[in-house]
């Protein structure tokens, strides 16, 4: 008889976002005509930028013709692309191979997938509060996982623990859910540690086009002796609004080895086993995204959701409510009111004023009594969302 990978009986009953779904679901089946204003899931409302709309356009009639038509594409990604983000890296200050550059159906696609170039006896180190994926991902390849505590006191930005050992370690910057940022002094940190050790740390920086402060990294790569531990793993869902078209890209320095091994090499050869590339027509339209049209155009409406976290932002500091994020991420941690437990403000949101967040609880235990609000909805929404939770609070 077949035996399935028993390691997925250790997962949760469910996911949090699910959680969150059948909760509104519910709410709405009880009050069909109730308008929710939504700002838990991370999902952009804004429509793709015109210089992308244009060039998925022309990638479309490529394909209607044989003289432009593209079938399989290369599976680590198309030339243009890889260059495109490797000059996009370059006015950072980065200088990338264009091979050094993956890409991908989305960075939480990768975030799953890359966890094929480790041992399954590898520990992975997880800090939180954290993004649920990382945690379920490690517990169905049947790894050992450490959880890393971050809290108010130390503005959810912990500094590595040599007494802790692991191998693989989760780094999020923007986090998702606390909106806080390592400058390069705490990331510096980081990167010694994984050298010490021998760890590799999968950066996430999905988030990076909402630093706001030049003085932050927006890459891990930005930091000296990043590139013999360190893989990036970045996305165009919030950046340039491919929630729903799916693109994302990797980068994996030639320099980086462990036992011999070298692993873009070995994601290479992942990537050409598993995969027949992303679509031609997606890769066009994502690389309009890196020119200067482009990155005009994403950069205002990221404006846009800038402006929704001031919104809320401002009714928070009326209120006298602690929180993080916001200024150089689109998410904004607050810690709840009046003792409530994240899921009872949840609820509260819910069925007083009909607003919907997401409960810190969802990320990790030390998430308990937070509570995280997306800026990624309509201004008009965000503006009556503020209005109605400063009413409800001054109550």
């Amino acid at each position: 008889m077949t035996t399935p990978n028993l390691f997925y009986s250790d997962l949760k009953d469910s996911y949090l976002f699910y959680n969150i779904a059948q909760k509104t679901k519910a709410y709405l089946n009880e009050h069909p005509d109730t308008h929710l204003y939504r700002m838990g899931i991370g999902d952009v409302s804004l429509p793709l930028c015109g210089a992308v709309i244009e060039a998925l356009h022309e990638a479309v009639d490529d394909q209607a013709q044989a003289g432009t038509f593209h079938g399989y594409m290369p599976e680590c990604g198309a030339p243009f692309l890889r260059e495109a983000i490797a000059e996009y890296y370059r006015t950072r200050g980065v200088t990338l191979s264009p091979d050094e550059v993956f890409v991908s159906s989305g960075a939480s696609d990768e975030l799953g997938d890359i966890l094929d170039l480790f041992d399954r006896s590898n520990t992975s180190l997880v800090i939180e509060p954290a993004y649920p994926a990382y945690v379920d991902a490690n517990i169905m390849g049947g790894r050992k996982i450490v959880h890393v505590s971050s809290g108010r006191e130390n503005g959810f930005l912990p500094a590595p623990d040599d007494n802790i050992k692991a191998d693989i370690l989760y780094i999020c910057s923007p986090n998702n859910p606390t909106g806080a940022v390592f400058n390069r002094t705490q990331l510096k940190e980081w990167v010694d540690y994984a050298n010490r050790n021998g760890s590799v740390i999968l950066f996430d920086a999905a988030y990076e086009a909402f630093i706001e402060d030049d003085s932050l990294p927006h890459s891990i790569f930005e930091i000296d002796g990043a590139r013999t531990c360190a893989i990036e793993i970045c996305s165009l869902s919030k950046t340039a609004g491919f929630t729903g078209t799916r693109l994302g890209y990797t980068v994996i320095p030639k320099e980086l080895e462990r036992r011999g091994m070298n692993l873009n090499s070995m994601w290479v050869r992942n990537r050409t086993t598993k995969t027949n590339g992303v679509s031609y027509i997606i890769q066009k339209g994502a690389a309009a995204v890196f020119t200067s049209e482009g990155q005009q155009q994403i950069h205002s409406n990221i404006r846009i959701y800038k402006q929704n976290a001031a919104c809320l932002m401002s009714a928070f500091d009326e209120l006298g409510i602690w929180y993080c994020g916001g200024k150089n991420a689109p998410y904004i941690w607050i810690k709840c009111p009046d003792g409530l437990t994240s899921w009872e403000f949840f609820d509260l949101l819910l069925n007083e004023i009909q607003v919907v967040g997401t409960p810190g609880q969802g990320f990790g235990e030390c998430g308990e009594g937070y509570f995280r609000f997306s800026t990624f909805g309509s201004p008009e929404d965000t503006k009556i969302a503020a209005e109605r939770i400063k009413q409800l609070l001054k109550k």
